[in-house]
Order: C-alpha cells, then structure tokens, then sequence
C-alpha cells in the first residue's frame, strides 16, 4: 500500500509540474488510467511544417494525436494551429544530425555535434519559438546527437526551462537520453514502434499487429509515423484500425502519458 501511495504521489507531482505549460492535471492522467482494461496508445506523427503528402488524411484521423511539427518551414505554423484546434499536442521536430545521411535531409536550424553550447541553446529557443503552442520536442534524424552527452545536455537545459518533455525517438541504442533527462528531471517518453520505416501497407499493417503484441504484455505503447512519402498509407491503415483497436485501447497525446516510467526497448521491423 505504501508503494501505491508513493507512486500515486509521484504521477500526481509530475502532472502538475507540466500544468502550466500543457494544460495536463492530474485529473487527466487518472481519468486515462481508470479505464478499466484499456491499454494507452499516443500516436506521434512526423515531418510536419512543410505541406507533406499525407497531411489532410492524418488531420482527419478520429482520435487525438501527437503532431510533431519542423521548424522554420513553410507550413510550420499553419500545421500547428491546425492540430492545436483539432484538440491535439503540438510538438517541436528538432533536426539533428545523424550517424550517415545527407545534410539537406535535415532541414533549416539542425542541431550539430560541431556547435558551441551557446549555439546549440540559441537554436532550441528558436525552433520552440517558431512551432505555435508546443508542449514537447522530439528528434527528426539525431543518431549522432542523442548519443552526445555535451550536446544533448545543453538541448535538454532549454527543454527543461520551457517546462517541455521530451520524445526519444530511438533512431540509436546508444541514446544518452535516459540518463541526462533523469539527471535534470526532464520528462522522458520512449518510442517503441516505428510504423512505416518501409513505404507499403503491407509493412505499416504489419507494424500495427506489432503494436498488438506488444499491448499484450505492456500497459502503453508510443508508435510514430510520418507524413511525406508514406504518408496517405499511413493515414489510410489507422483509420481502418483505430476503430478496431478502440474495445481495448485509449488512444492518448503524449502530454496524457508523461508519467515517470522504466526505458523501454524499441521494437524494430523484422
């Protein structure tokens, strides 16, 4: 019992320490949890901010969702208007530079492993600055970065300030994030399923049987997919499977879910 007490202490401390930026209390967090037999699910969907292929279909999907938008693009602020209206969270796509792949897959404002701290901390204060009513960030790209001790703790300095959590989106196992964020008490969510890293529906449905195994074991999951070239097949399969899915699963924003919890290991495609 006093475990119980002891966590219940801590879920309700970290809902309202995010309050003032989120709009999250900790009414929230308990209304999700005490439906009973649900498993929690946030929907995280990429690469928004520059008028991508996929997204009308994705704002049209019917649950709330995650939408992480790139900064200093040309849809930047329209996209999260739009999602701020539709009732869903808003978060910042941070560019940041990877283990291998080309420089103009990043976008404008990249974080880089060559950049001073004040550089870096420049940088994150204008990517939030330019996504309208974000409440997180996440990594577009970042295996180099994630794993840099130095870098991460001086983009996760800004997020800590601005009252943000963060997304981990596993794009490396050598991520330093569980570490630095339980050092500076940063809220960490974890991506566990990526959907569509394999442009088809044949390999998005498979991702979402995936998610289906997993739930069987585990109480929530985060899955993250993508407007841009997998965009429409993406769309296309949650729409027909959230209804499926919806007798045994709540489908929640990541500002829902940001309770103090153990790393999870990512479930890669097979």
């Amino acid at each position: 019992m006093q475990h119980k007490t002891v966590l219940a202490g801590i879920i309700t401390a970290a809902a309202l320490l995010l309050a003032p930026n989120t709009g999250l209390t900790a009414g929230a967090v308990t209304k999700q949890s005490e439906i009973k037999g649900h498993r929690q699910v946030a929907i995280v969907i990429d690469d928004f901010g520059n008028g991508m292929t996929g997204t009308p279909e994705m704002m049209e999907l019917p649950v709330r969702f995650t939408v992480a938008v790139m900064p200093f693009m040309p849809t930047t602020k329209q996209d999260a208007e739009l999602a701020f209206k539709r009732g869903d969270d808003v978060i910042v796509h941070m560019p940041m530079e990877p283990v291998r792949g080309k420089p103009e897959w990043l976008g404008p404002g990249a974080i880089t492993t060559s950049m001073s701290d004040a550089e870096i901390s420049k940088r994150v204060e204008e990517a939030i600055a330019a996504v309208p009513h974000a409440v997180g960030m996440n990594n577009h790209m970042g295996s180099k970065v994630t794993a840099d001790e130095r870098v991460m703790r001086a983009v996760l300095s800004v997020v800590k300030k601005h009252g943000m959590f963060f997304l981990d989106s596993r794009t490396t196992y050598k991520t330093v994030l569980p570490k630095l964020t339980a050092e500076l008490g940063v809220p960490l969510l974890s991506n566990q399923v990526f959907l569509d890293d394999v442009y088809t529906t044949t390999h998005i449905s498979k991702q979402v049987g995936v998610l289906k195994k997993y739930l069987e074991t585990n109480d929530s999951c985060v899955i993250i997919g993508h407007v841009g070239p997998p965009g429409k097949l993406t769309a296309a399969v949650l729409k027909d499977a959230i209804p499926r899915l919806q007798s045994t699963t709540s489908f929640v924003k990541l500002s829902e879910m940001v309770v103090p919890s153990a790393e999870k290991d990512i479930i890669p495609h097979s």
